[in-house]
C-alpha cells in the first residue's frame, strides 16, 4: 500500500503575529513555522499502518512552504520512506489557499497514485478546513474526515469517524481513498535532532515540478481584525481566607450565588 501524506506548515502561535498594512493578511516576514499539528497526527497515523503491516509512506509538501524542508526531513527521521517538494509555476509570492493546495496535490497524484491520502483534517489558518473533500474531488475518489484511526482490512480501509456528544461511526472505504485525520491511535512520535540531521545529510527529499492547480475560486479575505485589547482582571491579595472571602463576593455580585 501506498500512502501519501500532505504536510503543511503554518505560523507558530506562540509566535507574537502581527498584520499586514492592508489588514487582509498575517505579516509573515519574522515568523517561524511549524507543521501543521493535525498533519503531524496523520503522518503518525499513516506510520501506524506501516509498522503494521507491508506499507510505503511519502509526505509531501508545497516547495513556497516556508520551513517546509525541516517538516519533511522530519517525517523522515519518524519513519517516511521518502518526501517530495512540489514546486508549483506561480507568479505571485501570496501562500497558496486550500483549494489551490487540494489543485496541486491533485496533480501529483496523477502522475504518482496512492493507495491511500491521510491529510490533517484542517489547520489554524484555513478559512474552510475543506482540503480532504477538495482533494478526493479531484481525484474522484470517496473521502471521509473528523477521523480517529485508519486500519487497512483486505484491500480495503476501515475507518473511524468522531462526532459532537461522544458519537462514532465506523466506515469501511473502497481504495484509492481520501481521509481528513482528526487524531491519531496514539501521540505522535518524536524524532531526535540527531536522526533529522542525519536525514538531512543523507538527501531524501524529491523536487517535482507541478501545475500551480485550477481549482474553484478561492475564498477571499476582505479583512482580518485584530482581538480588542481589553483590560477586566482583578488580581486579589490577602492569605486563602481573605482571597476566598473576596471570590465569594464578587460571585455574590454577579448573582452566581445562591443564598
Amino acid at each position: 500500500m501506498r500512502i501519501i501524506v500532505p504536510l503543511k506548515a503554518v505560523p507558530d502561535l506562540v509566535e507574537e503575529i502581527e498584520l499586514t498594512d492592508d489588514g487582509t493578511d498575517i505579516d509573515r516576514e519574522y515568523l517561524k513555522f511549524v507543521l501543521n499539528e493535525w498533519d503531524d497526527q496523520a503522518l503518525e497515523e499513516a506510520l501506524l499502518i506501516k509498522d503494521a503491516g507491508d506499507a510505503e509512506v511519502v509526505a509531501v509538501a508545497l516547495a513556497d512552504d516556508p520551513d517546509i524542508e525541516q517538516a519533511l526531513y522530519t517525517a523522515i527521521a519518524k519513519g517516511a520512506d521518502g518526501a517530495v517538494k512540489l514546486d508549483r509555476s506561480t507568479d505571485g509570492d501570496a501562500p497558496a489557499d486550500t483549494h489551490t493546495r487540494a489543485a496541486v496535490f491533485a496533480a501529483y497524484l496523477k502522475d504518482n497514485p496512492a493507495d491511500l491520502v491521510i491529510t490533517g483534517v484542517q489547520a489554524p489558518d484555513d478559512l474552510d478546513g475543506q482540503l480532504p473533500p477538495a482533494l478526493a474531488a479531484h481525484l474522484g475518489a470517496p473521502h471521509a474526515s473528523v477521523v480517529v484511526s485508519v486500519e487497512p482490512a483486505d484491500g480495503k480501509v476501515r475507518v473511524r469517524q468522531e462526532f459532537s456528544g461522544g458519537r462514532a461511526a465506523d466506515l469501511e472505504m473502497t481504495l484509492p481513498a481520501v481521509v481528513g485525520l482528526q487524531a491519531s491511535r496514539q501521540t505522535p512520535r518524536y524524532a531526535p535532532v540527531s536522526k533529522v540531521r542525519a536525514a538531512q545529510q543523507a538527501g531524501g527529499l524529491t523536487d517535482v515540478a507541478v501545475a500551480s492547480g485550477d481549482g474553484p475560486p478561492a475564498l477571499t479575505v476582505r479583512r482580518i481584525y485584530a482581538p480588542e485589547s481589553a483590560s477586566h482582571a482583578e488580581m486579589l491579595t490577602g492569605d486563602e481566607d481573605e482571597v476566598a472571602d473576596k471570590i465569594i463576593e464578587l460571585l455574590r455580585g454577579r448573582g452566581l450565588i445562591k443564598e
